[in-house]
């Protein structure tokens, strides 16, 4: 699967959102579902699904989808450019 649909999902299924919402432009608190504990969660769901640790300095600084979408280049996953 495509790294960015796992990205997706991971957003989706962490966060509760219907399937096929629209993550891609989401900021931290923009919605009421991306508070601080889904905030970890989020980090946590991401490092199982992409096998990477993601370092404190990169948890306080991934504050959207746009964000989250670069820590994982930052990790080395193949994400294709947009």
């Amino acid at each position: 699967m495509d790294p960015m649909e796992r990205l997706r999902g991971v957003f989706t299924r962490t966060l509760g959102l219907p399937e096929g919402a629209e993550v891609d432009g989401l900021e931290y608190r923009s919605i009421p579902q991306w508070d601080s504990l889904a905030h970890m969660s989020l980090v946590a769901a991401m490092e199982d699904e992409f096998d990477i640790m993601i370092d404190t300095d990169d948890v306080l600084d991934m504050s959207s989808f746009a964000k989250a979408t670069a820590l994982l280049v930052k990790h080395g996953v193949p994400v294709p450019a947009r």
